[in-house]
């Protein structure tokens, strides 16, 4: 199965970062967590969230951005409302890594400056702050997925008390 990896760098929301730990477990996403953390992993809320998904994934702490990058080579794909172009103009590759900022305040402009042909956005309307970081997370990750055909996801589901025809 091929391969996309969420990076989260600084969250500071525990219920975000429960719900995208979600999100990686059914779809199985690889996730990155790069500190520091506005929050604890034993965090209540956090573990409310994912609960019962946690032990489906695979995640990997980081001490902060210089640590993330020496141990990574990407591609990477920054997400930010300050982007060039659409999230849907990419043709994301095996292993690729999506990475997002701080509910707060977003990824480092020098980062995204440095970076400009790897940054993307969701589209929305003028003037709205942006869409909830959880909710990005799993707009962005179901792009790739969908460009790779749902590789290796049941795409039927089934009724508990009938039967599809």
């Amino acid at each position: 199965m091929p391969t996309v990896n969420i990076v989260l760098v600084e969250p500071q929301i525990p219920e975000n970062t429960g719900n995208i730990a979600r999100t990686c477990a059914v779809t199985g996403a690889r996730l990155h967590l790069v500190k520091p953390l506005g929050f604890e992993v034993t965090d209540r809320h956090l573990k409310r969230a994912g609960l019962d998904y946690w032990h489906l994934l695979d995640i990997t702490y980081y001490e902060g951005l210089e640590d993330f990058f020496a141990r990574n080579e990407g591609p990477f794909y920054y997400f930010t409302s300050k982007g060039p172009r659409r999230h849907t103009d990419v043709a994301y590759p095996d292993g690729a890594y999506l990475v997002f900022g701080r509910e707060d305040a977003g990824l480092p402009e020098t980062l995204l400056h440095q970076n400009q042909p790897f940054c993307v956005r969701l589209p929305m309307r003028r003037g709205v702050r942006c869409l909830n970081l959880s909710n990005s997370v799993a707009v962005g990750v179901y792009e790739v997925l969908r460009q790779w055909d749902f590789a290796d996801l049941e795409s039927r589901g089934q009724l508990r008390d009938y039967q599809w025809e």
